[in-house]
């Protein structure tokens, strides 16, 4: 039997990311809540003509987020956003010069996985004490069942809620492959190349699509191990439905393979301007 799905619309580390100037706030254990100001300062805002998706900042000049949420439309990334209704000085908007999704993504299956996608940013962010870049984890990295993990966005607050206004962040815990693929829970929905998370009250929801899963290491650095993608189309806190992300980990050898590609091509293209 076909699930009804809803997507989420509306490397290795390195030295210098995944340590928050501003630690967020990870004492209370609740669905959802106002995050600390600039504690997630890899989390970015997608935006057309108004904002779309969530998004991570992994590079000065890279964003990491979800394939479906890609379309035609010219994209700014926004940077050190807090507060969708006010200018509160700190942010940074930049245009994207390269949107680059993944080869094997198909609109018309989002459970067979592969909802990742890389924007080129057209200039790189200015890092400072509340711009920062996610580390990713190792290659084939896995996370145990329970582990905790937050998502962050501006999307709705419950199925058919308002959207947030300002960021929100929400503990969701790691559900494992093994409990996430049984028959009465994701079943065969659930790849290996998917992490499930939270459940019943505790989800992402319509508008968070794109966004961070973010877990701590052991190291204390913070880690993005998933990309928003989906939750069950009967809405965002169906029990025993968690919210789907892409797993990181699978994909880090694509992007690697993109970045290094660009960084060849640009210089390929620098050294053909030489007279």
């Amino acid at each position: 039997m076909e699930l009804a799905l809803v997507l989420l619309l509306g490397v290795t580390a390195v030295c210098g990311c995944g340590v928050p100037s501003y630690p967020p706030n990870t004492n209370r254990v609740v669905n959802g809540e106002e995050a600390r100001r600039y504690s997630w300062p890899w989390q970015i805002s997608l935006e057309t003509f108004f904002p779309t998706c969530g998004g991570t900042l992994i590079a000065p000049n890279w964003v990491m987020t979800a394939a479906h949420c890609i379309t035609f439309h010219t994209y700014r990334v926004v940077l050190a956003e807090h507060d969708m209704n006010k200018d509160e000085g700190p942010e940074q908007s930049l245009r994207v010069e390269k949107m680059i999704i993944h080869p094997k993504w198909n609109d018309n299956c989002p459970s067979c996985g592969n909802d990742i996608a890389l924007l080129k940013l057209q200039t790189s962010a200015v890092l400072n004490d509340k711009v920062q870049l996610a580390c990713l984890p190792q290659q084939g990295s896995s996370l145990s069942h329970n582990y905790p993990c937050y998502v962050t966005g501006w999307g709705r607050l419950y199925s058919g809620g308002p959207r947030a206004i300002t960021l929100q962040q929400a503990l969701l815990p790691v559900v494992e492959h093994s409990v996430c693929s049984q028959s009465d829970w994701w079943g065969s929905s659930a790849k290996t190349t998917i992490v499930c998370a939270g459940g019943d009250s505790k989800s992402a929801c319509h508008g968070d699509s794109g966004g961070p899963l973010n877990c701590q290491g052991r190291d204390g650095k913070w880690y993005v191990e998933g990309v928003t993608s989906f939750v069950d189309g009967r809405g965002c806190n169906t029990p025993k439905r968690p919210t789907m992300f892409t797993r990181v980990a699978s994909f880090i050898p694509w992007i690697s393979e993109v970045r290094i590609d660009s960084v060849i091509h640009k210089s390929i293209k620098n050294k053909s301007c030489k007279v």
